[in-house]
């Protein structure tokens, strides 16, 4: 019988920590359908969101987006949808509420927010 060495626990817990702050882990489940305008923070002095044309994308089915790039598939684990193929694979998304999500940027939601407009 071969022998492995042994990773200590804590570098694996480090290692894991480090490339996903937010994790993709809770039950499988859906995003309400439609459309989701996407847009970054305006300001004070204007608009209150500057819409992001290229960031949005259209929820199709319980596992199908669309988007101006193309088509593909998501899974949403918990609080954090991911899109799981197509032109957008491996963007992940934090779900604030049923219809407002937050773009993760280095593991955590970042300024890019999304919201349902219609379905």
């Amino acid at each position: 019988m071969k022998a492995f060495p042994l990773i200590p626990a804590a570098g694996l817990l480090l290692a894991a920590s480090a490339s996903a702050q937010i994790p993709a882990n809770g039950p499988i489940g859906t995003v309400e359908r439609g459309r989701y305008v996407c847009e970054l923070p305006g300001d004070a002095g204007g608009d209150a969101g500057i819409h992001q044309p290229d960031e949005d994308f259209t929820i199709a089915s319980a596992s199908r987006y669309r988007s101006p790039q193309g088509n593909g598939t998501y899974l949403r684990r918990g609080d954090v949808l991911t899109m799981s193929s197509g032109p957008r694979n491996g963007d992940q998304y934090a779900v604030i509420s049923p219809v407002f999500l937050r773009k993760i940027e280095n593991g955590q939601p970042g300024q890019l927010r999304c919201y349902r407009r219609e379905r």
